[in-house]
């Protein structure tokens, strides 16, 4: 059978949503719970319409209009999962090593994210003073911010080549006599580009990209080598003070919450007795700092331009709220 043949993590994330979701619909006699709560009877187990409430409550860009399409749409997804919940029951997978383990990772998990989300509701949104200010310090973002066109190479090049490399940049007159040098140098290189806003690229680079004029060649040092970039293009489309203000607001209260929980994560350690075993031992100081924790707006300055983190800023393109992806985010509980 096709569920057979599932490897042991799709079988494990299988069985640990669909349990999750199966514990919550079960229980309780049919006096005990209102007819109304009860969306579909799969054999012997319920499907509750706090289940489905619950799935359209993480289907991102869900209007009102679509919310009985949706719900019909997210039952029928949530009965082939109850199907292969007690499939796998049957087959005793509930007691499989690998997949206990993934139960309880996930539980724990869940538990942690849980108690961060809850301790970062206390973190106050930010003053209008501190929005300003942050206006006011990256023109390049809002009162000056340009959308650009840009070609780029990314190059694979030793310290000990690299001025070399910079020395052809510098005296190449477009981009492809920097193709050209490297290939007669063999040195591998990816071309990329695209059309870029100014907030999806790297803030620590951004003032040299504002000051760059459309056909002048870029070099940024990245951990594996060098970047370049050829700006083909670019066009003003400033954002005010009152467009930007959401997304500042956003960005600043997310590094406060990203710092808070950096800090109580530190409190913890702290006061906690932690004993590494074996050839296990402690990190040095400042090794453990995890700089996943920051928000990701513009803060990878060695990031290729095609892989700088975005800020969220309005655009002409739409999402299909009703679309396989958002209802899937909603059943699997992803965000």
């Amino acid at each position: 059978m096709a569920f057979q043949k599932l490897g042991s993590r799709a079988v494990g994330a299988v069985v640990l949503v669909a349990g999750v979701l199966a514990m919550a619909g079960c229980g309780g006699s049919d006096d005990a719970k209102p007819a109304t709560q009860v969306a579909a009877r799969v054999n012997s187990d319920e499907i509750s319409v706090h289940q489905i409430n619950n799935v359209l409550a993480r289907t991102p860009n869900l209007k009102p209009e679509q919310v009985d399409m949706a719900s019909s749409r997210v039952l029928e997804r949530l009965i082939d999962q109850e199907l292969l919940v007690q499939r796998a029951i049957d087959k005793k997978l509930d007691r499989n090593p690998q997949v206990m383990q993934a139960i309880e990772a996930a539980r724990r998990e869940i538990l942690s994210r849980s108690y961060m989300e809850q301790f970062a509701t206390t973190a106050e949104a930010p003053a209008p003073e501190a929005i300003k200010a942050f206006y006011d310090e990256h023109p390049a973002l809002f009162a000056q911010r340009r959308i650009y066109t840009l070609q780029e190479l990314n190059i694979s090049v030793s310290p000990e080549q690299a001025g070399a490399l910079r020395d052809a940049v510098s005296a190449a007159g477009n981009l492809n006599e920097v193709v050209a040098w490297l290939r007669e140098h063999n040195l591998p290189f990816q071309v990329g580009g695209g059309v870029r806003a100014a907030e999806q690229l790297p803030l620590e680079t951004l003032p040299r990209f504002a000051g760059m004029k459309d056909g002048q060649i870029g070099l940024v040092t990245t951990p594996k080598g060098v970047l370049v970039i050829y700006l083909a293009a670019s066009r003003e489309q400033p954002l005010d003070l009152a467009a930007a203000t959401p997304f500042i607001e956003r960005f600043l209260l997310n590094r406060t919450k990203a710092d808070m929980a950096r800090n109580e994560l530190k409190r913890l350690r702290d006061v906690a007795q932690i004993e590494y075993m074996g050839k296990f031992t402690a990190p040095e100081a400042g090794a453990s700092a995890d700089a996943g924790d920051t928000p990701a707006l513009l803060d990878n300055a060695a990031a290729p331009v095609s892989e700088a983190p975005a800020m969220a800023v309005p655009t002409a393109a739409s999402t299909d709220a009703l679309s396989a992806q958002a209802l899937e985010k909603g059943v699997s509980g992803l965000k």
